[in-house]
């Protein structure tokens, strides 16, 4: 057999040749595609995805996520949540915070080895990576980490969840890196500081906190460093309103929503970052915003009143000191890493046990027909901020 020697004007002169030219132009753009999608990132500060960019640096810059987990027991997590870490690191955040469920527990038939198995898989996948890039970590325990549910003894009914958690976190190796305040219940309740913002986290695995762990909340909220800080924000798992189909009831978020709140406004505290209702969106209620995180694992919800599920999110947060009103929230649905704007979300959801304005608004904003339809809802008391 005869071989024909080929040059590169071959590609365009020799006829017999169109399919392989064709084949080539097709390969060299496939390529360049995948070069600028994979990327994801282009620059360290700025420009993710497609042309989308983040706001300049402030003071202090956040990496939200949440709900990494999959099904009970599982090992392995979603693809979004391998996308999201590898990620972070480009986007250079101060601090990731996780708003729980990290693993997939809370199942009595599950054995302490696959417990541990479970945790040996969040270190391999999200802590160590975050370890590696030196990126401080904070989290709260949610109800698949280590569910603070009582059984009718009043005790723990996942006690070895919550040993075989607590064993992990305070194991020297798998330090967070954060700079605690508070550690003596670590990592069920404790403070750290982080840029000079100071942080409260509670065990909101359960939608109760017992009385001698509120003391301890207001007294963390009323210490020199809270209330020397330049900022204040908490972190528990169960939010403190319904905003999402499904879990808009008792027992999916924290029990007497409006004095916990009236206990954050009092210390001043300006975020409460949530998770477990599987649906993005960043409101407010009264003076006291509300980051109810979208998930990166499996199950997501849609918020109350839409049929549409909430999309896999990661959340960054740009925080100005001198500006605590102006916080820049930059959302990436974590499919295809394009915006989530907030436009795109209701103006207002009506929970069970009250109303949550989306944060860019405030009750002043709303209509006529849509305080009227709050109060025709939920009556006016869950209308009204007290």
């Amino acid at each position: 057999m005869r071989y024909k020697t080929l040059h590169f004007r071959d590609f365009f002169d020799d006829n017999k040749l169109k399919l392989r030219r064709w084949a080539f132009c097709f390969l060299a753009i496939a390529v360049f595609v995948g070069i600028i999608t994979g990327s994801w990132l282009t620059s360290p500060g700025g420009s993710v995805g497609l042309g989308q960019t983040l706001p300049p640096r402030g003071d202090l810059r956040i990496a939200v996520i949440s709900d990494l987990n999959s099904a009970y027991g599982s090992t392995s997590y979603e693809p979004e949540v391998s996308k999201a870490l590898q990620l972070i690191p480009s986007l250079q955040p101060d601090l990731v915070l996780c708003s729980g469920d990290m693993v997939a527990g809370q199942s009595p038939k599950l054995t302490n080895a696959q417990i541990q198995a479970m945790w040996d898989a969040f270190d391999q996948v999200v802590a160590r990576p975050l370890r590696q890039a030196q990126i401080p970590f904070g989290f709260t325990l949610g109800n698949h980490d280590a569910s603070g549910a009582l059984d009718q003894n009043r005790r723990f009914r996942f006690q070895n969840e919550r040993e075989l958690a607590a064993r992990y976190w305070r194991n020297p190796a798998h330090d967070p890196g954060i700079t605690f305040l508070d550690k003596s219940d670590f990592p069920f309740y404790y403070t750290f500081s982080q840029n000079g913002v100071f942080f409260l986290v509670w065990d909101g695995s359960t939608h109760r906190i017992p009385p001698e762990k509120l003391a301890w909340v207001e007294r963390a909220l009323a210490s020199a460093p809270a209330q020397n800080a330049k900022l204040r924000m908490a972190i528990g798992h169960l939010p403190l309103y319904g905003v999402a189909e499904g879990r808009n009831k008792p027992g999916e978020v924290m029990a007497k929503a409006e004095q916990l709140r009236a206990l954050l406004e009092r210390y001043q505290v300006h975020t409460y970052i949530s998770g477990h209702q599987h649906a993005y969106y960043p409101g407010r209620r009264g003076n006291l915003e509300l980051l109810h995180t979208g998930l990166l694992g499996a199950g997501p919800r849609a918020l109350i009143g839409q049929e549409r599920r909430s999309p896999k999110t990661l959340t960054i947060l740009d925080f100005t000191f001198d500006q605590p009103d102006q916080v820049q929230y930059t959302t990436y649905d974590m499919k295809d890493l394009s915006p989530v704007g907030l436009e795109s979300l209701p103006r207002f959801l009506l929970g069970h046990n009250g109303r949550v304005i989306r944060r860019d608004l405030r009750e002043a904003n709303l209509t006529p027909a849509e305080q009227q339809a709050c109060g025709a809802s939920l009556g006016l008391a869950l209308c009204n901020v007290r």
